[in-house]
């Protein structure tokens, strides 16, 4: 089964459990042979590829018969097992294989979905998307005999396993200056994701007071949903901090591709804040580089880059446009809004594991505390992002930008974004949910809250 809402602008994303099921393993075996034929080279030469898995319960049941698809078109295929995504794109980058990762990162526990990659981590075309929509439905609805299928694919395709987990931290460890750090305590919240998988490896060796909470892997996730986003779900790290005295938390989401930072005195670091720290810290390595934003990263992030040296390019919301643009203009780092951190040494990817490395390194350089230390990259005030479920997305975003007209200037390059004197509003449609996402800044909390509430009006009437 295979329903057409899974597939989204970059990924695969839908419900696995419960009465109203949106795939299954029947799905992902004919997403297996779909991908298999999708991605053969010339003259049908069967593709090499890597398979990983976070840790939810559906996971190995819909790999194993993706694994089985695949291999019955002849696919070859090296099977990472337990992988965060970012350890996935590593593998891709260092094997120089296309991959794919079955995640629902920061969705809750009935959710599954795909992630995919081409060789060297790079990302995936919207035409790839189209036809594996396309052909796999097509494929799925003539109701494929999984039975015979999965027989025919263990004669077929070649097969092996390999843990990556240790050339992973290897790599992230050769990236960042991390030695004569001064011995920080650190509180690292896995969600019960795959930071449980990879933190001890990564950060275990540096020497840390690492304090871990829900390290074990669970996607059920029985402590709080995997969603950094969501204030409640980083209210533990945050009282962890405080009550033991910690230098900082890194709070990851379900597949460890996202880190958040939270200070000394248990406050959020807005994550542009850590785009335009990184971003200064890698201009000082490549000095004149260019740096990659997406339209919802804090203004304050350009005006920084640009008074170290840089150049800025704005993308879209979304991996796929940030890794491409970082492409097309050899962005030394990309930086989202979201929490994603894209670095050129990592095959252009996202790691929220390298972005944690990094903030830990400059901090362990520093004699001041995070909440000093971030202070000087903070310029405007942010709302944070802010979701409303609407029926009609385009309809609202319309209201919003007749009630503004103007009043600034307008574009819809992702969403509707309007920006006035020193202040800007972004609304747009999530690319893996139903809903219509708020960020607004502005110089003062007054005239933040003052248009938050104005644009909130509008959209939930």
């Amino acid at each position: 089964m295979l329903h057409d809402t899974i597939f989204k602008a970059n990924d695969i994303r839908g419900v696995t459990a419960g009465d109203h099921p949106e795939w299954d393993a029947a799905g992902a075996l004919a997403l297996g042979v779909t991908y298999a034929r999708l991605m053969a080279g010339p003259d049908a030469t069967p593709v090499e590829f890597i398979v990983g898995r976070d840790m939810r319960a559906s996971g190995p049941e819909l790999a194993a018969a993706f694994i089985a698809g695949a291999r019955s078109e002849g696919a070859r295929v090296v099977d990472a097992g337990l992988t965060s995504t970012d350890q996935l794109w590593f593998v891709s980058g260092d094997l120089g294989l296309p991959g794919v990762t079955f995640t629902a990162s920061h969705n809750p526990a009935r959710y599954n979905g795909i992630k995919f990659c081409l060789s060297g981590a790079r990302p995936v075309t919207p035409d790839f998307l189209v036809r594996l929509r396309t052909e796999s439905m097509a494929l799925d609805a003539s109701g494929p005999d999984l039975a015979a299928i999965r027989a025919a694919g263990a004669e077929q395709g070649a097969y092996r396993q390999q843990d990556f987990l240790a050339e992973y931290a290897a790599h992230l460890h050769s990236l960042v200056p991390l030695d004569g750090i001064r011995r920080l305590k650190v509180v690292v919240d896995a969600g019960n994701g795959m930071a449980g998988h990879t933190a001890p490896s990564v950060l275990g060796p540096l020497g840390l007071d690492l304090d871990v909470l829900y390290g074990e892997l669970d996607g059920s996730f029985p402590n709080h949903e995997p969603n950094p986003l969501v204030p409640e779900n980083l209210v533990d790290a945050q009282r962890r901090v405080v009550e033991t005295g910690a230098d900082l938390a890194l709070v990851f989401d379900g597949d460890a591709d996202r880190c958040f930072a939270i200070d000394e005195t248990g406050s959020v670091v807005d994550p542009s804040a850590i785009t335009a720290m990184i971003a200064v810290q890698e201009l000082q390595r490549e000095p004149g580089g260019t740096i990659v934003v997406n339209t919802i990263t804090s203004a304050s992030v350009p005006e920084i880059v640009a008074e170290h040296g840089g150049r800025t390019i704005t993308s879209k919301v979304g991996h796929t446009y940030v890794k491409a643009l970082m492409a097309e203009h050899d962005a030394v780092f990309g930086g989202e809004h979201s929490a994603h951190y894209y670095f050129r040494d990592f095959y252009l990817a996202d790691t929220g594991m390298l972005a944690g490395l990094h903030v830990l390194s400059l901090l362990g350089r520093s004699d001041k505390p995070l909440s000093e230390l971030v202070a000087q990259y903070v310029r405007r005030v942010g709302s944070g992002e802010i979701n409303s479920d609407v029926a009609d997305q385009q309809a609202s975003m319309d209201a919003v930008a007749e009630a503004f007209a103007g009043r600034g200037e307008q574009d819809r390059i992702d969403g509707l974004t309007i920006r006035g004197d020193g202040w800007r509003i972004n609304l747009r449609p999530s690319n893996t949910e139903p809903l219509l996402r708020l960020n607004v800044e502005a110089p003062d909390v007054a005239t933040t809250e003052a248009l938050r509430d104005e644009v909130l009006g509008i959209v939930r009437g």
